[in-house]
């Protein structure tokens, strides 16, 4: 019996087929198969079957929708090409479920395109180009997985327009370049600003905390000489207090202290003393009459 022997890479899947009827779905691998011998005719008995094997390629690819003219919805016609980036997540299912996969990818793709700019005025296709790709992947992914095929993203690659409305576009362009980098140097501004403002804050809030500070290291200093010129003056009573209970019970001191009083004054020549004779001395007792 000759055999027929088929190679399936990592990259590929392959549907083996016997008389037309799917088998099995091959993996990477060596494969062999029988073939009918030359000449054998029908026959009720032994009948070797038809063997085929397709080949599905499973790698990612790009499909390109090129200068699809379509009509926005305030009527501008532009030309718009799309890259589609996909690959075959079903092999059976993309060769079965449509003629060609591909074709039948272009399109949806070409389909959803129209159907997104149609919804869309100029402004808005030019301002928000990413919501076009958007919405075409959005539209295009449901349908894709019908038939095997995973869609990775679907980008607007160009956008094409008359040349006066390229004019225009150019500088609509130009104006929100300009726009933008005004709006950059408004926030750069003001967030200079903010920081100058906050770091004058900060400085203000340290300078009045350490102003606050010394205030209270001032009070406290003064609240603490107060309290000491307070119990020195009560401790210079006390001590007054005691000499003059002590002069009161033995007053041969005071005189003591008067004679030592008038001893200093003695060594001063500019002092001048007054003295007072008629006076009796506290301690000479008068006779008994």
């Amino acid at each position: 019996m000759s055999l027929q022997e088929v190679i399936i890479k990592d990259t590929h899947r392959g549907l083996y087929y016997e008389d037309g009827v799917l088998i099995q779905v091959l993996g990477a691998g060596r494969y062999q198969f029988p073939l009918p011998k030359p000449g054998q005719g029908f026959s009720w008995f032994r009948r070797q079957p038809q063997c085929e094997v397709i080949l599905v390629d499973m790698r990612a690819r790009d499909l390109t929708i090129k200068g699809q003219e379509i009509l926005t919805a305030d009527k501008v016609a532009i030309r718009v090409s799309i890259l589609v980036q996909f690959a075959v997540v079903d092999a059976q299912a993309a060769v079965h479920a449509v003629a060609n996969y591909e074709d039948r990818l272009y399109s949806d793709v070409q389909l959803a395109a129209r159907r997104s700019l149609a919804s869309m005025k100029l402004e808005e296709i030019l301002t928000n180009r990413h919501r076009l790709s958007e919405e075409i992947l959005r539209d295009v992914k449901e349908s894709a997985a019908s038939y095997g095929v995973a869609i990775g993203r679907a980008d607007v690659k160009d956008l094409v327009f008359p040349g006066n409305l390229q004019e225009i576009m150019n500088r609509v362009l130009a104006a929100e370049r300009t726009s933008e980098a005004q709006l950059v140097e408004a926030r750069t501004k003001a967030e200079v600003q903010r920081i100058e403002a906050q770091t004058k804050a900060e400085s203000q809030r340290l300078q009045a905390q350490s102003e606050a500070e010394t205030a209270r290291l001032q009070a406290e200093t003064r609240v603490a000489a107060q309290r000491l010129v307070a119990q020195a003056e009560i401790q210079t009573l006390e001590e007054r207090s005691a000499k003059a209970d002590a002069y009161d019970q033995h007053p041969a001191l005071l005189r003591l202290e008067e004679l030592a009083t008038l001893r200093e004054l003695a060594r001063n020549a500019n002092a001048r003393l007054y003295l007072d004779f008629n006076r009796k001395p506290d301690f000479v007792e008068e006779p008994e009459k």
